[in-house]
């Protein structure tokens, strides 16, 4: 698995990490075929079309943060991310400590974008 500082060190992925796709419209996108057309900017045609998007999973006893790469035929987790302990709080405290898998949004996007941008 993948941590941030490799993250930071590959290029070619940050530059193609959809920050605005959550976990709900990559499901729609790319097991629903056909269910997208009119929610959506993005059309899937093939199994070449591949996004790499963050989510947080709550199912675990801390909230996770993965890289997840997805096509029509698999997803892949490419890297797993804990969050400090007051962000992990604040992130549980917003949600009403349910369990699940989030979109990375306010507070926990923009503390994963600084880790991704420091040098």
């Amino acid at each position: 698995m993948l941590g941030i500082k490799e993250i930071r060190g590959n290029l070619e992925l940050l530059n193609n990490i959809n920050w605005e796709m959550t976990p709900e419209e990559a499901v729609t996108l790319y097991l629903e075929w056909g269910n997208n057309w009119a929610r959506s900017n993005y059309v899937i045609r093939s199994k070449n079309d591949v996004a790499y998007y963050f989510a947080v999973n709550t199912w675990e006893e801390r909230p996770v943060i993965y890289l997840i790469r997805r096509n029509s035929e698999d997803t892949q987790e490419l890297a797993r991310i804990h969050m400090p302990p007051a962000l992990e709080k604040c992130f549980l405290e917003s949600i009403g400590n349910n369990k699940g898998m989030y979109a990375v949004e306010g507070e926990v996007k923009a503390w994963l974008q600084e880790q991704l941008n420091n040098n």
